[in-house]
């Protein structure tokens, strides 16, 4: 079957429809979607969309790029549902949700251009049911957007190939675009577009011992074209920032990375290798069968380009010290096809008595994973919830079948079918999980709860929240952008002076020490309400007081300031 443009539609439907799940039940994710999306909607607020801030903070990480599209999409949904959607989250996740309908199609188009479309098919559907690419999808992050504009310079750059080997001219409007895609990732992510975006066409053009590649980029005209695309928001923020997000961006945040560990994301060399198990699930398990069949075929010209597309990108950060499992997303797509071809395109490879036994114990770990997975959600709203969900548990009853399928054919020599049935199996576990499990967990619902409460409990149209205890950037984007996250004595001291309308958030084990600092001040306290979770960032349970100032006289002597529980 040869893939026509009706497949590719359709395929990005199915990518659309299956990513949906989720999408509004997921509050902000803590930390980093949060920080997007309120620097967004400062961006918003204040017209200034040169200059990203986070509350008075620069967030000087990365271009603006992310930032333009997510206020576009908020704009648009505005437009449509009116301006009470700003602090809800979907309008902001849907530039990842159309990314991802896109890199889906685009995924299969490339695996029928390389190998064939059954190739393609089958890398598509292991990219999309793959982990850490279901996660990503699902948040307000530069990540799926990135990957799509990386893959769309590999799928340029690929044409290059592909019309060199067939000795025919490529046309400028391909080179063009391939100069432009990088161009744009300038202004999602910085020079680390660069990374795979030059790394491929060195790392191929070292392999095959030629410059044939770079005389078909015309770098010479491709490179000022690429530049013009970033330049002028670069000299804008460079003249408005004075040079400090530069300064940030580059020195601190690309470069700090090399060589120091940030935010306690510090990992040995290694670390992507430990964790592609979870992060590229289920497809992990067919990739570690498929390397002696892509070595077998590395002189192949599409194998080849595959490889100088993975290695440099996962060695580059393995090597940097700062490590997170987003940071080799990119080259998901190619391990992806890599993979489908080992299924479908080449005979299968016969393993050696010790190779037999790694993947059967690699097997063995990929089988204990899926099948965790399946029970996942049953187990977390039991035990969190002390919940027994009926839907959790029809999703439990379709994939389980499914899983324990899986792991038969795999270990009865069909790997094939062993492919479809995890495939099928995660789909599965990823829309139970997002209609039937994240929306029912209450607990780690912190945020959203406090926000609703502080709206209920506002003595005042400008009343602002003061928190002491709890300071998740996803507090400040929907409790408003004047939220101050603020450490017990300078909380106080800021409810002393706006004592009338704001209202303070306080853990309950600080509680009696920030109560007795103002009553000092002449201050007292009522207890509004509690609200009890799990922070999900830092796995502590919070039992959080919502709590209002009130005049000390008036209040009784030995009445406890703060009582312990409020059933309103």
């Amino acid at each position: 079957m040869t893939l026509q443009r009706k497949h590719y539609l359709l395929l990005a439907l199915l990518a659309f429809v299956l990513a949906l799940p989720g999408r509004m039940a997921l509050p902000p994710l803590d930390r980093d979607e949060p920080r997007y999306m309120e620097a967004t909607e400062q961006m918003l607020s204040s017209g200034n969309y040169l200059d990203i801030r986070f509350q008075d903070h620069p967030r000087y990480l990365q271009p603006a790029g992310i930032y333009w599209l997510e206020a576009g999409s908020e704009k648009i949904s505005e437009f449509v549902l009116g301006p009470e959607i700003r602090h809800q989250t979907w309008p902001y996740r849907l530039p990842s949700l159309l990314a991802a309908s896109a890199i889906v199609p685009l995924t299969a188009w490339l695996g029928a251009s390389l190998f064939s479309s059954g190739v393609g098919l089958l890398a598509a559907f292991l990219l999309m049911a793959s982990t850490l690419f279901a996660a990503e999808i699902r948040m307000a992050t530069i990540d799926t957007v990135l990957l799509l504009d990386i893959l769309c310079a590999e799928a340029l750059l690929w044409c290059h190939i592909r019309d060199r080997h067939s000795v025919r001219p490529t046309s400028r409007y391909v080179t063009l675009g391939f100069w432009l895609a990088l161009g744009c990732g300038l202004m999602l992510k910085g020079p680390i577009v660069l990374i795979p975006g030059l790394g491929t066409p060195l790392a191929f053009s070292i392999a095959e011992r030629s410059t044939a590649l770079w005389r078909r980029l015309h770098p010479l005209w491709g490179v000022p074209a690429m530049l013009t695309v970033a330049l002028p928001w670069c000299i804008g923020i460079a003249l408005v920032s004075h040079g400090a997000f530069f300064t940030n961006a580059v020195g601190h945040n690309l470069l700090g990375k090399i060589g120091h560990a940030q935010e306690s994301h510090g990992f040995p060399p290694g670390y992507y290798l430990l964790v592609f198990l979870l992060s590229f699930w289920p497809g992990a398990l067919f990739t570690v069968r498929a390397l002696p069949s892509i070595w077998h075929h590395r002189r192949c010209h599409s194998v080849r380009f595959l490889l100088c597309w993975i290695i440099p990108h996962w060695v580059f950060f393995e090597l940097l010290a700062t490590k997170l499992p987003h940071y080799v997303l990119p080259t998901f797509p190619a391990i992806a096809l890599l993979t489908a071809a080992s299924l479908i395109a080449w005979p299968q490879h016969h393993f050696s008595r010790w190779g037999k036994a790694l993947l059967s114990l690699y097997g063995g770990l990929w089988s204990v994973l899926g099948l965790l997975f399946c029970c996942a959600g049953t187990v977390l709203l039991a035990r969190m919830e002390h919940l027994l969900s009926i839907r959790a548990l029809i999703a439990l009853l379709g994939c389980l079948p499914l899983m324990l399928s899986a792991i038969w054919y795999f270990y009865h020599q069909k790997p094939q079918e062993s492919a479809y049935c995890a495939i099928g199996t995660t789909l599965l576990i990823h829309v139970g999980l997002f209609l039937a499990v994240i929306p029912a967990l209450s607990q780690i619902q912190l945020s959203p709860k406090v926000a609703q409460a502080f709206n209920q409990w506002r003595p005042c149209p400008s009343s602002v929240l003061i928190s002491a205890s709890y300071h998740e950037p996803s507090l400040v984007f929907l409790a408003g952008e004047q939220t101050r996250l603020l450490s017990p004595s300078l909380a106080a001291q800021s409810l002393q002076a706006h004592a009338r309308c704001d209202l303070l958030l306080i853990d309950r084990k600080d509680a009696p020490t920030l109560t007795e600092s103002l009553r000092h001040m002449g201050i007292g306290t009522q207890q509004l309400t509690e609200i009890s979770g799990l922070n999900y960032s830092n796995g502590h349970h919070l039992h959080l007081q919502l709590i209002q100032a009130v005049p000390s006289s008036i209040i009784p002597h030995g009445t406890p300031t703060v009582p312990q529980h409020d059933d309103r």
